[in-house]
């Protein structure tokens, strides 16, 4: 490959792709190993990539007296897509595997990023609402909690939708934690049969799933500190603008005479860990409806969120911390993602976000604020959700590590990934590649793999 034009549509096609993996949620390393399985597929040697949190760059140089080719992309924040990413994973395992060229391959990914959403916008605004509603069953409520619930996540949807874009996260966050807090008052002035506390925590719940925090931590245990940084930050800006959109609803709350805390925060009220079990299923399985999954994809995502939950509530009944249960959950949902993504041809993230959203410490958070809200001390409860959310993060990578070995192929990439794939191609022991003269050749050990 030695035409300038095909040095750089090969190195536009891995920015892009790139682009794609990294504005869903995937992790840096996952990113620029992925790029470079991209260069090498279409014959490129001589690459170098580098990821930060707004910008991918990418380099070849063929010899020391040859100049170098650069391409720089920056990355914009856009709505998170699984049918895009799903068939984004598919299109690079094909164009390393040697099943399509790099203008095939091209052109596959100029469809996928320009075709319309498959679904209706509606239907997903109700699969938002039912999230919520799913939530509310997760956390104890009954029918008028959930019904409460899937209003208040419909509004965040469409809140989110009319001002997304036109200004920054943090006040989109702020408004989506208000409006949960306002169907909640509304609920308690008008006296119904239901607990405001936990309408509001839903709505926590659903706004702390689109953040990063994945990534984030993805970055940080992979040796990608500046880019784990900036994800942490944005992060943490995020969450609190849920806090400070939510203590917003709790003071006028206070103003107007109603009062969210005749019921203590936080308290559940669960005792048929069934019910949980299975409202956690149906929040991971809407979660994932919501963000265009396929829907077999949101049903295995359902099934491994309810294996989780169920783990978790059983970890607490053993009188250990909220934060140990949720490692041991998010231990097993990396382990059990891992597995059915191969089968399902998908990244493992896009079952992974959607079974950790029921696990996310949207009640905590709610305690704390309330909390504070009466005078008391609520730090303490903060600093508690912040920790079980670190650890679900942190566990779910964990899981990742501890199932990697045991994969057919696990022991021969062991030294040539950079850390646990959340997104990208895994190569395989004995695909096909094609050789420089146009044939397809299986790959061996001094063939270069992704």
């Amino acid at each position: 490959m030695d035409k300038p034009q095909d040095v750089y549509s090969t190195l536009d096609l891995a920015l892009r792709i790139g682009d794609l993996l990294l504005t869903s949620g995937g992790g840096a390393a996952d990113v620029e190993a992925t790029m470079l399985a991209v260069t090498r597929a279409c014959g490129l040697r001589g690459v170098s990539a580098d990821v930060t949190f707004t910008e991918l760059s990418i380099q070849q140089q063929s010899s020391i007296e040859a100049p170098a080719s650069i391409l720089v992309r920056r990355v914009k924040r856009r709505q998170i897509d699984y049918r895009e990413l799903i068939e984004a994973d598919r299109l690079v395992q094909d164009l390393v595997e040697a099943r399509v060229t790099r203008d095939e391959a091209r052109d596959r990914l100029m469809r996928v990023v320009s075709s319309s959403p498959r679904r209706p916008r509606w239907t997903v605004t109700v699969g938002w609402g039912a999230v919520g509603a799913a939530l509310a069953v997760t956390l104890g409520g009954g029918a008028v909690v959930s019904g409460l619930a899937f209003l208040a996540a419909c509004g965040i949807d469409l809140v989110g939708r009319g001002i997304g874009g036109r200004v920054p996260m943090f006040y989109q966050q702020a408004a989506g934690g208000f409006l949960a807090t306002l169907v909640a008052v509304f609920a308690a002035a008008m006296d119904a049969d239901a607990d405001p506390s936990l309408v509001v925590s839903a709505g926590i719940i659903i706004l702390l799933a689109g953040i990063g925090l994945m990534g984030a931590m993805a970055d940080a245990l992979t040796g990608f500190p500046v880019t784990a940084s900036a994800r942490l930050l944005e992060a943490v800006l995020a969450t609190i603008g849920v806090i400070a959109g939510v203590a917003a609803g709790l003071t006028l709350a206070d103003l107007v005479g109603t009062d969210l805390g005749h019921v203590e925060p936080g308290a559940t009220g669960l005792t048929q860990g069934s019910a949980m079990t299975v409202g956690a299923s149906l929040a991971a399985a809407a979660f994932g409806f919501a963000c265009n999954a396929p829907v077999r994809t949101a049903v295995a995502a359902g099934l491994v969120a309810g294996i989780a939950q169920a783990l978790f509530r059983s970890v607490e009944g053993l009188s250990l911390a909220e934060t140990w249960a949720a490692t041991a959950a998010a231990v097993a949902i990396g382990m059990i993602s891992h597995g059915l993504a191969g089968r399902l041809r998908a990244p493992p993230l896009v079952l992974i976000v959607p079974a950790i959203v029921p696990l996310l410490p949207g009640l905590s958070i709610y305690r704390g604020l309330a909390l504070l809200a009466e005078g008391e001390d609520g730090v303490l409860q903060l600093a508690a959700a912040g920790a079980t959310a670190i650890a679900l993060a942190a566990g779910v990578v964990l899981g990742q590590y501890l199932v990697q070995p045991i994969r057919r192929e696990g022991q021969r990439l062991e030294g040539r990934l950079s850390g646990p794939r959340l997104v990208g191609a895994l190569p395989r022991p004995w695909h096909r590649r094609r050789s420089g003269s146009g044939q397809v050749r299986p790959a061996t050990d001094e063939t270069p793999g992704p």
